[in-house]
């Protein structure tokens, strides 16, 4: 009789667990106070742990995994902006999990100038079982650029444009998301740390900052970010 009331006792605080994180935990949006509104740094737009910083050069990121050069369009699904010269610019891959803050926040002040939803019928996973428990509980750093769900699975890229730079926030699904919903509407003004959308579960936001070869890089891969609290780079 003991032993049933144990087991009914964890099934039911299993049972909350799983309703609290989905119906509360999921929804928190924390207060980042007051965020500088010049334009001239770059804010991360999600919590969660840099997965990786590339440079995109010509069009393309090198990866070294597997020893090519990969177009940024198959990554961002849309074309490259004609006002950034060469296709030159900057890759931050941000790896969110089922702990951290689901919404996303405009990394910079301007206007949202497009939003392009690419669908695929067959998302893949981003991690294996160990990777999993590496990044959502030891919160270390896993390197992911360049797998097949990068390139293949369901995204959402937003483009963001201000007299400083252009910025595409690359909203990248997990096999077990269903949907992204989205707050700003094409042609709008946004703040920097402003929402922009919100995605369940896990996932990851790719960062495109287009041209600046001499941006300063303020994180490294590995590192946590708690987005617009934290600052990604420095525009020169």
């Amino acid at each position: 009789m003991i032993a049933l009331i144990i087991a009914a006792s964890l099934v039911l605080l299993a049972l909350c667990f799983v309703w609290f994180t989905r119906k509360i935990w999921f929804f928190r949006d924390p207060d980042h106070g007051a965020i500088d509104q010049q334009g001239a740094k770059v804010f991360s737009p999600v919590y969660g742990i840099v997965a990786y910083i590339k440079r995109i050069e010509n069009g393309k990121v090198v990866s070294e995994k597997i020893g090519e050069r990969i177009e940024i369009n198959e990554i961002v699904k849309s074309d490259w902006p004609p006002s950034a010269p060469n296709g030159d610019g900057w890759l931050i891959g941000i790896a969110m999990t089922a702990l951290d803050v689901h919404y996303q926040y405009a990394p910079i002040p301007g206007s949202l100038v497009s939003i392009d939803h690419v669908q695929h019928n067959r998302n893949l996973p981003m991690f294996d079982l160990w990777e999993y428990v590496r990044i959502t509980w030891f919160r270390k750093g896993v390197q992911l650029f360049a797998r097949k769900y990068t390139l293949e699975n369901e995204r959402q890229t937003m483009w963001i444009e201000n007299d400083h730079t252009k910025i595409a926030l690359v909203l990248i699904a997990d096999k077990f998301v269903s949907k992204i919903t989205t707050f700003a509407q094409v042609g709008c003004r946004v703040q920097a740390g402003e929402k922009l959308s919100f995605i369940g579960r896990g996932s990851q936001v790719d960062v495109v900052i287009c041209g600046h070869p001499d941006l300063r890089i303020t994180v490294k891969e590995g590192d946590a970010v708690h987005g617009p609290k934290t600052v990604l780079a420095e525009l020169s």
